[in-house]
């Protein structure tokens, strides 16, 4: 206990948390038995060979359901569900109100009448009337109007693995796309603008390679480049506040001159206001500039520690492809989540309902197994984020806390991720738990509010707001002091409240140089993506603008910026989160080592520079003295 309380980096590793593996482990178990029981219920072949409207499975013989009647049917040799109005579309529930039938194929070509379906049924053998409904009967039997499709019946084809007839033309299902049909209602205007997307495509796909090698260059670079960021930043800051107060000042002035001349109520308001405004602004302005004042040294921090990241990714180059894995990884986990989703969606008993047809659903507990799989998205994929979070971590703190960086691990990352696997699961499980039980409570609001958009009153709809706003605001709080936390585990392996705790600790002690990281830090980064997304864009402006093959590509250029900026998103936030790593490892490294024998830094020379300085200024000032001004020499 003794030695985690002096922080003995990487000295001790210990299993952490491990009830909150079980937990977690059991949960993952309780997600896997809804999808086995989805699929056990015959949910998945459902869901990939469709069923009509009368609880029969395509392409399979049926068993009949009570007070059903077409149920039971063998349907071996009709494999495709085929909707009689496949364009009456239910946007409420999300469903087609339309009769389903199961069908030996898909009208290829649009049939105008009954003759026609009569003749496609004759022809291929595919009746597209009701099953009690024969062939010949099509075009004599009154009751055909009501039990073949609406016509003219659209071109039709299957959709790949879900055995579905699907319009070719897309046109009836433009409620789905009502905004976009808004937006282009020249369908020719859509036509060109796809087509100069598919013609571009090349170009698409090497400005986004673009984006990825420019972010790839910035993470190296922005070390050599982050003094020329923060000078740009003060300026305009100074520029900004000065220019501002000077105009508010000079229209109190013009305005006092116009009031002299008349004497109106209006003008007396007008005046006021503006002297308001001026003194309110000068305030900000002094205020503005004491507390750049006061931070000036902690910017010199951020400098260093930019500095020093951009060793980081030198030394551990596999950094760099953090997102690729994390986004990979999340990217499968989705799939299967909405796999499952989708089973659930055909999962349950067969129920006659008003029609008198069939539907799927599931009665008593087990209806509530949709709430428990929403839960697992949110759970597993903060756990997947979390993951990657603790390995930046465990690698990063590894680099610092080792001396002679020849001595490193092969490759820190894989090191890191067998500390995680070996010792630390249960910290990320209950780390991400707590960020769920924030998330949750925000989503049930905001959906609450999309629901009651327009119903509720306006103090109903403010205090809907806040609560979003409060909970957004702790749930990234939480994300941070989380982020903390694993790096205290990394160095220490003590359990999550454990190194959440001392690492609340240590960034209260150090609350000015945290703001100073998160503010100038951040705004550094923000000009990178800037920076990156612009190069991008103007590059896609003169590779674009010699592409004569169609006339519009404002597309081809929003999906690339877009992509670039979310390529920059991606790579940055791992820049950011090895600066956060670095500046506990540096407060911790402070606090407990003072460069004398025995309790030599274990920082970089560029921090050690900035730690001698800041002593010297101490000195100076009449503050230092003894230990304070001992010279500070690396091991």
């Amino acid at each position: 206990k003794s030695s985690k309380r002096e922080w003995k980096p990487l000295e001790d590793h210990s299993c952490t948390d491990v009830p909150w593996l079980f937990l977690f482990i059991l949960f993952c178990v309780g997600m896997g038995f809804i999808c086995g029981f989805s699929i056990a219920t015959g949910a998945a072949a459902r869901l990939l060979s469709g069923y009509d409207s009368y609880g029969n499975i395509c392409g399979q013989k049926n068993v009949k359901v009570e007070g059903i009647v077409n149920s039971g049917l063998d349907l071996t040799h009709k494999k495709y569900v085929f909707f009689l109005d496949p364009c009456n579309i239910d946007l409420v529930h999300q469903k087609i109100k339309s009769l389903a039938l199961c069908v030996s194929a898909c009208p290829r070509k649009e049939l105008k009448t009954l003759a026609d379906i009569q003749k496609f049924a004759e022809t291929n053998g595919s009746t597209l009337c009701s099953y009690e409904l024969q062939p010949s009967e099509y075009t004599t039997d009154p009751a055909a109007t009501k039990l073949c499709p609406k016509y003219p019946v659209p071109e039709s084809a299957p959709i790949p693995f879900f055995h579905r007839c699907a319009p070719v033309n897309i046109s009836c299902y433009a409620k789905f796309a009502e905004a976009l049909i808004t937006f282009v209602s020249d369908s020719s205007v859509l036509h060109r603008l796809i087509s100069g997307v598919m013609t571009s495509k090349e170009i698409i796909m090497g400005l986004c390679l673009l984006s990825l090698v420019l972010s790839m260059i910035l993470m190296v670079i922005i070390r050599y480049i982050s003094r020329v960021l923060v000078w740009i930043l003060t300026i305009l800051v100074i520029l900004g506040s000065l220019g501002g107060t000077g105009v508010l000042w000079w229209l109190y002035a013009k305005e006092r001159i116009s009031a002299s001349a008349v004497e109106t109520q209006i003008a007396k308001d007008n005046l006021q206001a503006v002297l308001i405004y001026a003194i309110a602004a000068t305030v900000f302005t002094v205020v503005l500039f004491l507390i750049m004042l006061v931070m000036r040294k902690r910017v010199a921090l951020t400098i260093a520690l930019f500095h020093v990241a951009g060793k980081v990714f030198i030394h551990l180059p596999l950094l760099v492809f953090q997102p690729f894995w994390t986004f990979f990884v999340l990217i499968l986990f989705w799939t299967y989540w909405i796999t499952v989703l989708l089973f659930l969606g055909t999962t349950g008993s067969p129920v006659p309902n008003e029609e008198g047809f069939v539907e799927f659903r599931m009665v008593g507990p087990l209806k509530y197994m949709w709430w428990y799989h929403l839960v697992g998205l949110i759970w597993i994929s903060e756990f997947i984020l979390a993951c990657q979070q603790m390995t930046v971590a465990g690698a990063v703190v590894t680099y610092y806390f080792t001396r002679e960086k020849r001595n490193l691990p092969f490759t820190p990352i894989l090191a890191s991720v067998n500390r995680l696997v070996c010792y630390h699961l249960g910290t990320v499980a209950k780390g991400s738990f707590i960020i769920t039980l924030v998330k949750i409570p925000r989503m049930i609001l905001m959906y609450i509010h999309t629901q009651l958009k327009g119903k509720e009153n306006a103090c109903a709809r403010c205090m809907l707001k806040a609560c979003i706003c409060c909970l957004w605001c702790l749930e990234k709080c939480l994300t941070y002091l989380n982020q903390n936390a694993y790096t205290a585990t990394a160095i220490n392996s003590t359990n999550f409240c454990t190194s959440a705790k001392d690492a609340f600790v240590i960034l209260v002690e150090n609350a000015l140089r945290v703001a100073a990281i998160n503010t100038v830090g951040d705004f550094m980064l923000f000009l990178g993506k800037v920076l990156i997304v612009c190069s991008t864009g103007l590059a896609g402006i003169m590779l674009l603008n010699y592409q004569r093959d169609y006339t519009i590509w404002v597309l081809p250029l929003i999906i690339v910026c877009l992509f670039a900026f979310l390529v920059a998103h991606c790579f940055l936030s791992i820049y950011e989160m090895v600066v956060d790593v670095l500046f506990l490892c540096f407060a911790i490294d402070t606090k407990y080592n003072d460069g004398s024998p025995g309790r030599e830094f274990y920082m970089d020379k560029v921090l050690m520079e900035f730690v001698e300085n800041s002593r010297k200024s101490m000195k100076e000032a009449g503050r230092g003295g003894g230990a304070e001004g001992r010279e500070l020499k690396p091991m």
